[in-house]
Parts: C-alpha cells; structure tokens; sequence
C-alpha cells in the first residue's frame, strides 16, 4: 500500500489542480485546514455507510486512544445521520454505499506522548469499483497519534448531503501524505486572571485537536491566583479566588488524561520568582515583606523549598518533558528596599540582577533533576544568556529576533511574537496571524531545527468562560496551520487569498462542532457579526 502512494506522489504535486474529462481545470480550493503537505484528488463522489465499522491492524491497531477516537470522530462524521438511518432501520430499508469500513493501521503500540512524537500518516479515500486497488478508506500511521491527525482530516472530507441525506465524500479519490512542519504547536491558557471551569478547558483541547494543535501551554498560576492543589505545601490554594475556583490533583490528572486521548501534551508554567505574590497568602514568609509581595523571596531557603515541593507534586501530574518556568517581568524593587534582603545581597556581593539569575538557575536545577526541560520566557535569555543550562528552551514573546538569537547560541526556541500571536490583541486579524513566520531570520539549517515551533497565547485578563472560545478561534487556526503546513504552500498573495476561504469553512466547520469561533473578517476579534447573513461569508 505504502509503495502505491510513494508511486502516485511521483506522478503528482503536492498541491494538484484536477484536469476532468471534459478537460476543464478545477481549481477550486481543498477546504482542508491545516493544508496537508502532498494530496491528490479526483472528481468522483462517494458515499459513507452511517454504520461505518473500524478494521484495525499494525502492532499498535488494538489501541484504546484509537478506537476512542474512532468513535468520537463516527459521532461527527454522522450527527445528522442519526434520525435518517435509525427511519431506514425501522422500515427494512437497507440502502448500499460507497465506503462501508474504515481501516486503521497503526505500526506502532507505543502511546508514549511526548515532543517529536510521529504524526505522520497516508489517507486513501476510494470507491471499491474493481478497478482501484485501494478498495476502501484506509489511514496507515506509525503511532496512534498519527492516526488521530488522520481521522481529523478525514472527517473534514465527509459532508452532510441534505439532499440525499446522507454523509458524502467530495472530489475522491482522495490521496494524502501528511506530516507536520514544527513538533510544538502549542496553545496558552491562563486559569489565574480566570478561572476556567474543567469542562471549559476539555472543550478547548478538543477544539485544539481539529486544528492539530499538540501542546496545551497551562499557565495555570500568577500573582493574581493559585489554583492548583499542591499537597506538599497545601496551604498555597488559599491563594485562589474561592473555595469554588480550584484544581484538585484529580482534576489537573483528568485534564492530562483527556489531552492524551486528543494528542495533546499539557506543559504546565509555575512562573519564578515573578508573577507569585498570590503564593503569599497561603505562605506569607514567601513575600520580602506584608507591603512587597513579589518577587519571592531570594534570601529565604524556604522559596526555593517550596518550589521544589511544587514541581515535585506536579511531576507526578505532567509526564510532557517540557515545563515552564516563566522567569519574565521581574521587577526586583523589593529585594533592593526591603532590608533583610538587601543585606542577604550585601553579604553575598550580589545585585539584585545577580540574585534574579541565582533564582532562576536554581528553578532550573530542580526542575532538571526532575527530568525535566526548563522553558524560560525571553528575558531570562536577554539578561544572562551564558548562565542558562543548556537544555533551556527561550520562549519568545515581546518581539521578533529573539528566536535568531537564540538558536545561533545553541538554544531550542518556541515563537510567540505578542504582535502577531498573542490572541488577546484583539485589533491584529487573522492574516496578519497566519503570515507570521517562526523561521524568520533563520537560514542556517541546523538553527532552523532548533526552532521547536510555536505557541499562540491566550492570556486571561479580558477573557473568561463566557467569550475564551471566540477570542481562541478562529485565529488559533491561522496559526495553526502555519505550524502545521509547509511553507511554500502557506506563503504569498495567492495562497493568502485560498487561506481565506478554506479559514471561513473551517471557522463554520467548528460552529458546527459547537465551538464558539468568531467570524473571522470582523476588526476586532470576537466581535458578532455585523449584519445578518451566512456563516461563510464572515
């Protein structure tokens, strides 16, 4: 099978236009989002039996993720089908179609997620007519989670036929080769500015997986909040808005667990020794003083021992090899003006720059002797480049050129560029999202590799449970497929204009799948529609 389409793929390109019989061009663009790296395509349309069964095979083919996302993507494929084939049942009616059996084949049983792991996969989509050899619809993956990125696409090629009501495959056969272009494709989330109910966070990693988002970036505490349970010092969730807007360990390990399932990593952020001043009311000796709450406190043993207690309850949680560390605004006034820091610096001939590097070396070290990846935010990299350990990946974020610098030092690097990819910037719109390049500067090849991939952010301060989803969407997506796609097919006016109309499709694609996506031409983000009129045409 895999020889077939390694053949086919040299007869063709990677982005084809069909030549049909009558020898007319169609060029109309392939609403798939994110744009697969090589497909072919055809002109024929196929039916999809609503009572499609799952044939698996491969060492990894018995796998739970598997058929529990076979059967969730069944329920999408078919939620219009219900009523129709449960009236055909009643009545006797046995209609026939197209493609009854959708078989899986996955290499490999090893459901280990972590960076790097193999989301490629091949989709053959083809009427069983005693000429193809194909012969049904059938997905061939390495892992699991290569599958899962191929039965999104799948599902993105079956339609709702109201006319027929049946689901139905457009323009097959269908040939696709797909693999993504960076291996973090990340979302930030932020639960201290807002609290963010469980259920609210499940609906976003599963709108995160339609995009083939991978990396569920959880700032889950700030100043503002402490959330999270942490057992070892369990007075630290004193530090939550209330007693209602907070995670047991339970919780965090169920959210985890639903990530998984979906092919998401969840990276979660303790950010030191700034943005903590919330850690005080549980532990009030963690603050310099009652009237200067943050940064932690260098000079006492007690800060770093509380943020090992934390990171060490928090392993047993987050198995992603990356952790976040933040490290980012920190302003060290309290540690120059309250005294017994000040004197704890004088006796050690330290500035308060000095001591801002001491503490985030040894977040770092705890972190590490965890088995963990430290990820910084970029003035950890911009102020003491050269005391950083070298497993530190630079999280960029204020600006662009940092990732170049970054990577010519030796760094791993996530892009984030707040200009064009923090979503709570609700005036940049979407192609501005979409043209936004985590290479840019980069030549070196071997630099380009350390560039990990990208992260858009949604931070907290205006945004809750009652509009996160429509300030998410439909610009993550923008994003997303700039991580995703290659390059070449996601760059210029052309591609831009093509971009457009496959976004609007997909931004109707997840209203339908109940997600609140915004329309995506309005000036601001997450605002409604301006006028009455059809989904695809916002």
């Amino acid at each position: 099978m895999s020889s077939l389409f390694l053949i086919l793929f040299l007869l063709s390109h990677s982005l084809c236009v069909f030549v049909t019989s009558a020898g007319k061009v169609d060029d109309s663009p392939t609403l798939l989002w994110p744009l697969p790296a090589k497909f072919t395509f055809g002109n024929k349309t196929l039916s999809v039996d609503p009572a499609l069964s799952l044939v698996v095979g491969g060492s990894g083919g018995g796998s739970g993720i598997l058929k529990l996302g076979f059967d969730r993507y069944r329920e999408i494929i078919f939620e219009n089908s219900h009523g129709f084939l449960a009236l055909n049942r009643l009545r006797g009616k046995r209609q026939s179609y197209d493609i009854n059996k959708l078989r899986i084949v996955v290499q490999s049983s090893n459901e280990d997620l972590q960076l790097g792991v193999d989301e490629s996969y091949t989709l053959f989509v083809a009427k069983k007519d005693g000429k193809s050899v194909v012969g049904e619809a059938t997905i061939e993956a390495n892992t699991v989670y290569g599958a899962l990125r191929a039965l999104e696409t799948f599902s993105q090629l079956c339609t709702f036929d109201y006319g027929s009501k049946s689901v139905q495959v457009y323009k097959a056969p269908w040939y696709i080769k797909d693999s993504p272009r960076f291996q973090y494709r990340g979302l930030l989330i932020d639960t201290s500015r807002h609290y963010l109910p469980i259920e609210v966070i499940k609906q976003i990693i599963q709108s995160m997986s339609y995009a083939k988002l991978n990396v569920l970036h959880w700032h889950v505490i700030d100043r503002e909040a402490f959330p999270l349970e942490v057992p070892s010092y369990p007075k630290l969730w004193n530090g939550a808005y209330t007693k209602w807007e907070r995670y047991t360990v339970e919780d965090a390990i169920e959210i985890v667990n639903f990530a998984k399932t979906r092919g998401v990593n969840v990276m979660a952020e303790v950010d030191v020794p700034g943005h903590a001043a919330s850690w005080g009311i549980g532990y009030p000796d963690l603050w310099p003083s009652p009237s200067c709450k943050e940064p932690l406190d260098v000079s006492k043993e007690l800060s770093l021992d509380v943020i090992s207690g934390i990171l060490t309850d928090m392993r047993k949680i987050f198995p992603f090899e990356l952790f976040h560390l933040g490290g980012d605004e920190v302003d060290t006034t309290c540690w120059s003006t309250t005294q017994h820091v000040k004197q704890w610096l004088e006796e050690r001939n330290m500035t308060t720059k000095d001591a801002y590097q001491y503490f985030v070396v040894k977040a770092q070290e705890v972190a590490i002797s965890k088995n963990w990846s430290p990820v910084n935010w970029e003035e950890t990299f911009d102020t003491f480049p050269t005391k950083l350990n070298p497993k530190t990946v630079v999280h960029n974020w204020l600006g662009s050129g940092v990732c170049p610098k970054a990577v010519a030092k030796g760094f791993r690097c996530i892009f984030s560029n707040q200009g064009v990819w923090y979503l709570d910037h609700l005036d940049v719109p979407w192609n501005v999202t979409y043209n936004a390049e985590p290479l840019e500067g980069i030549t070196d090849i071997s630099q380009q590799k350390l560039v990990i991939g990208g992260e858009v952010c949604m931070w907290g301060e205006k945004a809750d449970t009652s509009d996160v989803q429509q300030t998410i969407w439909p610009r993550a997506a923008a994003a997303a497929e700039r991580l995703w796609s290659r390059r070449e097919a996601t760059s210029g006016g052309k591609n831009n204009a093509t971009a457009l109309h496959r976004l609007l499709y997909f931004r109707c694609l997840l209203n339908r799948r109940g997600v609140q996506a915004a329309p995506v031409t309005n000036f601001y983000a997450r605002s409604p529609p301006t006028w009455s009129g059809s989904c695809y045409d916002q």
